[in-house]
């Protein structure tokens, strides 16, 4: 019942995922997964930590550290161990952020048009905020975030609308706030971005976060990470270990590692979504639609003679979900993930129908 909420809830509004729609076989392009399996090595990792005891490892905790995935991830981005923390995917490193390094007498910024949780993260952990508007094209403008500050949070690429900002201008930002703590969200980072983590030993204000969620394909086992100067990662790790010392489970620990050890099928994966968001892009187009340029896994369009939730729901009648957002600036966008060929086919197959 409501009358024993805490005072913090009744002001809270939650952060809404995609939906996860209860068929068979649909075509789901709602929620940014990746549509190719993790490498085979992350299954035989899972298969080797449950061993041929029945799973007998499991009733023991999991390493809180997560030292072994750490020193492996750090030494893949040629970092120190020390540069790294690991956390119960991305968004829990996030809101680790906001109450280790972003609770600061001065309002954060971040985009208007950005990931939803960021407002979210912000009322539930009482950290004032500013949002800038991007521009007319949808792109950040890094001298809009010169105003001093509590810290400034960025994706790159943002989301969701796709767009990357080149690693210069993360170096702008940077020397622009050299008192505030940076943290570049480097969810989708892989599909054409410019990473900042080789930024990191020049800025002790950086911090990089990122996840294996999108392009090594493990949204199901959440685990993120974030590297940046000791003394940040350092305040990181206060927060977890006063509230939850160990975050990563036994399995999502093996198999993350596993899917750093498989650089080949990371590549190949990662370039078969790029293919296909070109080839998608190039068939919105010929449809009519405007699309934002995009370095992520999905794009963003609008069609300028159809309504975008309607032609949502059109979508979804044939079992093909895509994403809307009633907000303002883009409430005639849909952001659609890249799916594989046949799913992107069946998508574009099902707009030629209602558009043509």
């Amino acid at each position: 019942m409501s009358r024993f909420w805490s005072d913090i809830v009744h002001r809270l509004t939650p952060y809404v995922p995609g939906e996860q729609p209860a068929l068979a076989h649909p075509v789901k392009l709602n929620t940014n997964e990746n549509p190719y399996p993790p490498s085979p090595r992350v299954v035989e990792a899972i298969r080797r930590e449950l061993g041929e005891d029945g799973g007998a490892s499991l009733r023991k905790y999991p390493d809180p550290t997560a030292r072994a995935l750490r020193e492996a991830v750090a030494k893949h981005h040629g970092l120190r161990i020390e540069q790294a923390f690991a956390g119960n995917g991305s968004d829990e490193v996030l809101a680790h952020a906001f109450q280790a390094l972003l609770k600061h007498d001065k309002p954060i910024a971040f985009p208007d048009i950005t990931y939803s949780f960021y407002p979210v993260y912000a009322q539930l952990y009482g950290v004032e905020y500013e949002t800038v508007p991007l521009n007319a094209d949808f792109a950040i403008d890094v001298d809009d975030y010169r105003a001093p500050g509590g810290g400034v949070l960025l994706p790159n690429p943002n989301a969701p609308t796709g767009r990357a900002l080149p690693l210069s201008e993360i170096e702008v930002l940077l020397k622009a706030n050299p008192d505030a703590p940076v943290i570049i969200d480097e969810a989708y980072v892989d599909f054409g971005a410019e990473s900042a983590v080789n930024l990191i030993d020049a800025y002790p204000n950086l911090l990089v976060v990122q996840t294996t969620s999108k392009a090594r394909s493990l949204a199901g086992m959440r685990v993120g990470f974030a590297f940046g100067d000791p003394a940040l990662i350092e305040a990181l790790t206060r927060v977890k270990d006063s509230f939850n010392s160990y975050p990563l489970d036994r399995l999502a620990q093996v198999a993350a590692l596993a899917s750093y050890e498989d650089q080949a099928w990371f590549e190949e994966s990662c370039a078969k979504v790029i293919a296909s968001r070109e080839t998608l892009t190039a068939q919105l187009q010929a449809l009519g639609f405007d699309v934002v340029p995009s370095a992520a896994n999905f794009v963003f369009a609008k069609h300028p003679a159809h309504d975008a939730a309607a032609l949502a729901a059109a979508l979804k009648a044939k079992e093909i979900f895509v994403r809307h957002f009633k907000l303002q600036r883009i409430d005639q966008h849909l952001r659609i993930s890249i799916g594989t060929p046949d799913e992107c086919n069946a998508l574009v197959a099902a707009l030629n129908g209602l558009i043509g």
